[in-house]
């Protein structure tokens, strides 16, 4: 993920099952292209986003809104507020990132 998030930090600290996580993305900003080994379930708590799930449309996000992910399906992310955006994000397996070439 990009070093401009906190996101990097946050998964290496969730090495739990059922891990809930609170994730801070700065306005503006992309999250690179990665995947999980682990299904997330996504609820928007601030800001506006839009994630991209690859062979899906996108999902723009507004605070309340929810997004799913399967396990191992790449997908990028955009902050596009000019504040951060905030995500509850919900794992059944420990968090993790894996990054994705395009």
């Amino acid at each position: 993920l990009s070093s401009s998030s906190a996101a990097s930090d946050v998964y290496k600290r969730q090495a739990k099952k059922d891990a809930d996580v609170l994730l801070k993305v700065p306005g503006g900003s992309v999250l690179a292209h990665h995947k999980h080994t682990s299904p997330e379930r996504i609820v928007l708590l601030s800001g506006e986003m839009t994630v991209r799930y690859d062979g899906q449309q996108p999902v723009r996000l507004r605070p309340g809104t929810y997004a799913y992910g399967p396990a191992g399906l790449a997908h990028t992310a955009t902050c596009f507020s000019k504040h951060s955006c905030v995500l509850f994000i919900a794992f059944i397996e420990p968090v993790d990132a894996i990054p994705v070439a395009h």
